[in-house]
């Protein structure tokens, strides 16, 4: 810390029995930057109370609404009022929340899909443009140590023109109809007035495409996509397959489900070019295979020999000690701390040291949400992504 002060951050959402919320409380702990000083992390008033006392805050720092934690710390002397938002909860609630604590003059942390759609995500850009702060989106796997490996390899030609994009997410909870059976985490994520557009779709599509964009350096310009509710009575998707077309030519898939029965949390990326191709995957984040036409394939390590130096800054222990989900997690919070501190009213560029996902990111997934339903449900062929 160098003798300096931590960053001052409260939470909305998040609270007791919350899974995502205690994730963002680690990984904004993990490197001593940030003291969670206020929230509001429940509607339920009992529930609200106990996860601040848990918290360890000051009783009169955990607010019942929203509305009263932006008021009450607005009018706290500048040292001592939260400088930072992390937004933790529904979807309904990213923009709306994120757009009044922007304008309050709060820097802005948030949960991804950014939005309910493409319509809120860019009233949100503009309450960034007019208000002079920050705004960051956790899409945590941009932030592990061997993606940014993958990027940089990418990015300087190791594979030569890149031709295939494939990236996968697959999960098996919602294989049963826990959302109909008072399961919470499930409630919401299949409630079109909660989770938006798409269910599978905004919850874990949005982290498969916003990676092969990031990694492969490629936007995406037209897909042509399929949408599938597996489990009767359902309201939003638990499947999606997308066919991909890239700027200059690459060609991709994205898959994703929830309801590959048996499966945990397999999020899959490959990416060919003219002269090899990359494979990494983040059950085994540690390790990124490349492989090659004309050489035996290699096994790069986390923290071994050979890494870029922008990927080495993302790494947190010697080599073959395991790290993964929260210390990427964590990279974003630093990052999002450091631009903070310097004053920083976007985030450094895709490529520069303490880059985070932020805008741009996040107006790219929105817009590749309503392309898939847009195509999903239309007659055209292709639909193409708005700019």
């Amino acid at each position: 810390m160098n003798g300096r002060s931590k960053i001052r951050y409260g939470m909305v959402g998040g609270g007791e029995g919350a899974f995502i919320g205690a994730v963002h409380r680690m990984a904004a702990a993990l490197d001593s930057e940030y003291e969670l000083v206020c929230g509001a992390f429940s509607a339920d008033a009992a529930r609200n109370r106990r996860s601040a006392e848990a918290l360890g805050l000051d009783p009169g720092r955990g607010y019942a609404t929203f509305d009263a934690l932006l008021a009450a710390e607005a009018a706290l002397p500048a040292g001592e009022r939260m400088e930072a938002l992390a937004i933790v909860t529904p979807n309904h609630l990213h923009a709306p929340m994120a757009i009044t604590a922007l304008d309050a003059g709060f820097h802005v942390l948030s949960e991804k899909p950014m939005a309910l759609n493409l319509a809120e995500a860019q009233a949100i850009a503009a309450a960034v443009a007019r208000s002079g702060k920050l705004y960051g989106l956790t899409f945590t796997y941009s932030g592990y140590p061997l993606i940014e490996e993958a990027r940089v390899r990418v990015a300087r030609g190791d594979f030569g023109k890149i031709r295939l994009v494939q990236a996968e997410y697959s999960q098996g909870w919602l294989s049963r109809p826990i959302d109909a059976d008072g399961n919470k985490q499930a409630e919401w994520r299949t409630d079109p007035a909660r989770a938006g557009l798409g269910g599978c779709l905004g919850d874990i599509g949005t982290h498969a495409f916003q990676l092969a964009e990031h990694v492969s350096g490629l936007a995406v310009e037209s897909l042509s996509a399929e949408l599938t509710t597996h489990v009767a009575g359902r309201r939003l998707d638990d499947d999606v397959a997308a066919l991909l077309r890239f700027e200059g030519g690459a060609r991709g898939v994205l898959k994703a489900s929830q309801v590959a029965a048996g499966d945990e949390n397999g999020l899959r990326l490959r990416i060919h070019g003219e002269e090899g191709g990359l494979e990494w995957s983040q059950m085994e984040p540690n390790s990124l295979t490349l492989r090659w036409l004309d050489r035996p394939a290699e096994v790069i390590r986390a923290g071994g020999p050979g890494l870029d130096p922008s990927a080495m800054a993302r790494l947190r222990t010697p080599a073959g000690h395991p790290e993964g989900y929260i210390e990427a997690f964590a990279n974003l919070y630093r990052s999002f701390g450091r631009a903070l501190r310097a004053g920083d009213a976007t985030p450094p560029p895709r490529g520069a040291a303490g880059w985070f996902p932020g805008i741009a990111d996040g107006l790219r997934t929105m817009a590749f949400v309503e392309a898939v339903v847009a195509n999903a449900s239309g007659d055209a062929k292709w639909t193409a992504l708005a700019d």
